[in-house]
């Protein structure tokens, strides 16, 4: 931290998208909590909805704009070698030399990055300015999430290029060589406000409504939601399932393809494709239970905590980040009972199985009483583990320890 009175530390925060992601989102809560010790700053690759959402938390913004046929390239073609790929990397030179340029002029004690692809761009302009750089990795740096080459790339870099590694969770700090510190993704009070009696609890929770948040995406899993809808809709027959979220990054085929399954399921009348909501708490509040069902380990889960301090019961995948916010080892009686996996917060299942997660649906709406004791005792979970005061916090001793004497009054 800087003394009483001193300068504020500088900290540049670039980011390749200006959509609203999971770490966008999180970004913006994040600079919302953050003290007057840091003055921060973002530089985004592109302009869009993230810009006026910095802008109405009283943060500046400024856009260098990047090939929009680079910002887009999507994580497979991103890891083949092919004339598309050299091409893209040729046309970042002069983005680069932009960039290189505007990060100089605007002198941060710290540049940070938000993104795979800003990890990876920012290394040459935060050199130019002599500044550290520090890496938030959001993505799990695997091969069952990002291609190989890619992979090993991006793993090679962290040994070298930035000055720290900042991990969204331990399953993601788990896929890198060295990390310095974990900051899971915080929620904002706003989003925990008013949900003081747990949904399940609740009069005013309409019925058996199942809720999926995010964007639609094959590392998601909408598509296993609807087909475990068929179980569930067999058994319960008014039970709804409520889709909330848009296709991203190149994924409106697998949208077409999660609509076709629900025609071909026969399950229209018991599906709506929300499209995207800015403030899902609303849609949570309505649920019987939150399902985050991705086939692959996710990085973290920011739905699942949203759920959780909501009050909603959540039937999840057991891989990845998930697993550490349902899985409390804070408050576990002993290390080996974490370690074994046990969920006391929600109900996992394998990823990928439409049967199981039917299985722990159906659960949760013919016990409501166990659902909403573990409802209870989940919020509670993240109320005191997942605040962003606490991410900001995290973030600001990493900063403070890369500036060092780096510092410009």
């Amino acid at each position: 931290m800087t003394a009483p009175g001193g300068p504020p530390l500088r900290v540049l925060v670039l980011d390749h998208t200006a959509e609203l992601g999971g770490a966008e989102l999180a970004l913006v809560r994040t600079c919302a909590a953050l003290g007057p010790a840091v003055d921060v700053r973002v530089l985004l690759f592109a302009d869009g909805p993230l810009r006026a959402r910095l802008a109405e938390v009283g943060v500046r913004v400024d856009v260098v704009p990047l090939a929009s046929s680079v910002a887009t390239t999507d994580r497979a073609s991103a890891g083949r070698l092919s004339a598309a790929t050299v091409a893209g990397a040729l046309r970042t030179l002069p983005f680069l030399w932009r960039l290189s340029r505007r990060v100089r002029a605007l002198r941060p004690d710290v540049v940070h990055t938000t993104s795979l692809k800003a990890d990876l761009l920012g290394i040459v302009p935060a050199a130019v300015a002599r500044r550290p750089l520090v890496w938030h990795v959001h993505d799990r740096i695997a091969p069952d999430y990002l291609p190989g080459p890619l992979v090993r790339v991006v793993r090679a870099l962290a040994r070298r290029a930035p000055a720290a590694v900042v991990a969204n969770s331990r399953a993601t700090a788990g896929t890198l060589p060295a990390v310095t510190a974990v900051a899971y993704p915080g929620f904002a009070r706003e989003q925990a406000a008013g949900a003081d009696a747990p949904a399940a609890a609740r009069a005013d929770v309409p019925g058996p409504t199942v809720v999926m948040v995010g964007r639609i995406s094959p590392t998601k899993g909408q598509l296993e939601v609807v087909r475990a809808l068929r179980a569930v809709v067999d058994a319960v027959p008014a039970a709804r399932l409520r889709i909330v979220g848009e296709p991203a990054f190149g994924a409106e085929d697998y949208a077409a393809l999660v609509r076709a399954e629900v025609t071909r399921l026969g399950l229209d009348d018991h599906v709506d494709l929300v499209g995207f909501v800015a403030d899902p708490r609303a849609e949570l509040d309505a649920a019987a239970v939150c399902v985050h069902a991705s086939p692959v380990p996710e990085p973290f889960g920011q739905v699942v905590v949203e759920a959780m301090v909501r009050g909603v019961p959540v039937v999840a995948t057991r891989a990845g980040g998930v697993e550490e916010i349902l899985v409390d080892a804070e408050d576990a009686e002993d290390a080996e009972a974490a370690d074994e996996g046990d969920a006391p917060l929600g109900l996992l299942v394998p990823p990928g199985d439409s049967d199981a997660l039917a299985t722990a649906v159906l659960d949760v709406l013919r016990d409501p009483a166990a659902a909403c004791e573990r409802a209870q005792r989940a919020r509670a979970s993240a109320l005191r583990r997942f605040p962003v005061e606490r991410t900001a916090r995290v973030l600001t001793d990493v900063w403070t320890s890369v500036s060092g004497g780096a510092r410009r009054a």
